[in-house]
């Protein structure tokens, strides 16, 4: 039996597990694993396992809820920092992390449990845009924006997510409703999890192809189903920044 420590934190309803390794220690998680402790029912339930290790900088490795590893996660960068700092019981309020997806910069603000942060998403590169979509754009992982009909059920959503996705070999779908020039509203299918209630990627990702359309400005407002976050785009790359809380510390007992 293994017993593990981790941490439960939510950037505006998309949940993570955090496991807080020391210089050395060695992850003992796999894809079998991480699936296990992700499911809503059979284990601790998360969208993702984060695997911090506390290097120079910090590594962060993301398994979303079905074991597979994904680049990045917005949302999963901002409480993986909220973890370390717990953790380590520091207060500084940036970190510098490394992701399958290059270096970046966490800039978090803590009051107790909750938090707020912001973090540097690089550059939003643009891939061909598919049929039937706004736009298909990286941010580390792929994206395919897709314009939303009040009309559709989540069935209806997931047929049509299905083969966008899959002719990308996985990629997130986002559903978009343009509000204005500095508010957009998204749902989400997110790869190797499904429907979600917040994707930072997938804000950024929305809102750099609607800013290329012309639909939106360089700042917007992206309501998910959990919570606002909000994009800052310029020559430089992207910006997100959004709400962190902790939810709680959990030992998870395994074979």
């Amino acid at each position: 039996m293994t017993l593990r420590s981790l941490q439960k934190w939510h950037g505006a309803g998309n949940d993570f597990l955090v496991d807080v390794l020391e210089p050395g220690e060695g992850t003992w998680w796999n894809a079998q694993r991480a699936s296990l402790v992700c499911h809503r029912s059979l284990g601790v339930g998360a969208d993702g396992l984060l695997v911090a290790v506390l290097d120079e900088p910090v590594t962060m490795i993301l398994y979303n809820a079905d074991g597979g590893v994904a680049e990045m996660s917005g949302n999963g960068i901002r409480c993986l920092a909220a973890a370390v700092r717990r953790h380590t019981k520091a207060d500084w309020e940036q970190l510098e992390v490394a992701t399958d997806a290059g270096l970046r910069q966490v800039r978090l603000t803590m009051h107790g449990d909750d938090g707020y942060g912001s973090v540097d998403m690089g550059e939003v590169t643009f891939l061909e845009t598919l049929p039937n979509s706004i736009g298909v754009a990286r941010v580390g992982n792929p994206h395919v924006v897709v314009r939303d009909d009040p009309a559709w059920d989540e069935a209806a959503c997931e047929r049509i997510a299905a083969p966008l996705a899959q002719s990308l070999g996985g990629a997130n779908v986002e559903f978009v409703t343009v509000l204005d020039q500095s508010r957009a509203r998204i749902r989400v299918i997110e790869r190797g999890v499904g429907w979600t209630l917040a994707c930072g990627t997938g804000s950024v990702a929305t809102a750099a192809v609607l800013e290329r359309e012309g639909l939106v400005g360089t700042e917007v407002t992206i309501e998910n189903p959990g919570g606002d976050l909000m994009v800052k785009l310029d020559a430089n790359g992207a910006q997100l920044a959004g709400p962190v809380q902790f939810v709680a510390h959990v030992q998870w007992l395994v074979a």
